[in-house]
């Protein structure tokens, strides 16, 4: 008989389905689903499938005591109770590297829609404004950037901007030694050197609103600002104030505080643009998240570790 898998976060029918010829799916992306399937498999659960963004409470690790297993689709886990799982002897794992070509190839687009204006420019077009009535929207190549968050990702969007023949630099915990890029010690700093930023560093307490008004205003009126990391990174009234007062030349985000509720404050500014946190969506990294998830949890069954552990 197959063991029982609580998946708490939304997948397609297709990647049900290939779960399902593995575990017993217990199915509750809503927090009443969540909340109703808790009560009546707890006893049977043994794995929980989830993302960054949803996690598991220390309340719903209590709730389940035959879990072993949580593991988080993505690379993010922020809101997985770490300690109430290793309290357990429970392991986490995440879906790390399955998605970072995706995600950066997303903040690239981000980047070159949000300099160049292209949303805007499409809209006066439709509206019969040719461009001598426009102004001219700056270029991307030969820019300075500046990467908040060299990890994996970080390091595929520097490849990708080292395309653009761009000056790379970077604020991180610590500085790479195996990296050619400059590192600036604080994110104000590197503000002020960029004329892009890109926030690609993990979420959670530890980086809520790292974003501030000191470094919008470091960036400037000429500087813009994209984030594929966590909404919570930036400080989203911070940011519309400065997008509104023209104090930002514009920002390209993924990802919302108000998530998944969109962000209200920035829904009328021209020099936004916004999409729905799929930065690492696509058919190709759906699989391979869910490709590593089996593998995971068939090696954890089996007695051999993780591939990905947290």
């Amino acid at each position: 008989m197959l063991s029982t898998l609580l998946i708490l976060n939304p997948l397609s029918e297709q990647s049900l389905q290939r779960i399902k010829q593995v575990w017993q799916i217990v199915y509750a992306p809503t927090a009443a689903q969540r909340s109703e399937a808790i009560a009546g498999h707890a006893q049977q659960i043994r794995v929980v499938l989830t993302i960054g963004s949803i996690g598991l409470s220390a309340q719903d690790i209590a709730a389940l005591p035959q879990l072993e297993l949580i593991c988080a689709l993505g690379a993010g886990f922020e809101n997985i109770d770490l300690t109430a799982a290793r309290e357990r002897g429970i392991t986490v794992a995440n879906g790390a590297g399955t998605n970072d070509a995706c995600v950066a190839d997303h903040a690239m687009g981000l980047l070159l829609a949000t300099v160049r204006g292209i949303p805007q420019l499409g809209v006066a077009l439709h509206q019969g404004i040719w461009r001598d009535a426009l102004p001219l929207p700056p270029s991307v190549s030969g820019k300075r950037l500046g990467i908040v968050g060299l990890g994996t990702i970080g390091k595929q969007i520097a490849r990708r901007a080292a395309g653009f023949d761009m000056a790379i630099g970077y604020h991180n915990r610590a500085q790479r030694d195996d990296l050619p890029f400059t590192y600036f010690a604080t994110l104000l700093a590197l503000a002020e050197w960029a004329d892009f930023l890109v926030i690609a560093t993990p979420g959670g307490a530890g980086t809520r609103h790292m974003v501030s008004t000191a470094v919008l205003d470091a960036l400037g009126p000429q500087g813009f600002i994209v984030n594929i990391a966590r909404g919570s990174v930036i400080d989203t009234a911070a940011l519309a104030q400065a997008l509104r007062e023209g104090r930002l030349g514009g920002a390209g985000l993924d990802v919302y505080e108000s998530e998944p509720l969109p962000p209200a404050a920035l829904l009328d500014l021209p020099n936004a643009v916004l999409t729905p946190h799929v930065a690492g969506w696509s058919p190709e990294s759906v699989a391979e998240t869910v490709r590593l998830f089996l593998e995971n949890s068939q090696r954890h069954f089996s007695g051999q570790p993780v591939l990905t552990p947290v």
